[in-house]
């Protein structure tokens, strides 16, 4: 396709809504997924620090 301005690319056609509205909602997931990861991550890493230091307190 070839398009002659910026509006008509954006309209895609008259399928823009659409077509702009799958890469938002996609861009949203991933980004929601990399933010899960990286709190899930550092939830881990605070529970097993807390859990080494509760171990090393034992063996004293």
């Amino acid at each position: 396709m070839i398009w002659n301005n910026w509006s008509e690319f954006f309209s895609m056609g008259g399928y823009g809504l659409y077509v702009w509205g799958s890469y938002l909602v996609s861009f949203a997931c991933i980004a929601g997924e990399i933010w899960l990861i990286l709190n899930r991550r550092r939830t881990l890493q605070k529970y097993l620090g807390l859990r080494d230091e509760s171990t090393i307190r034992e063996k004293k």
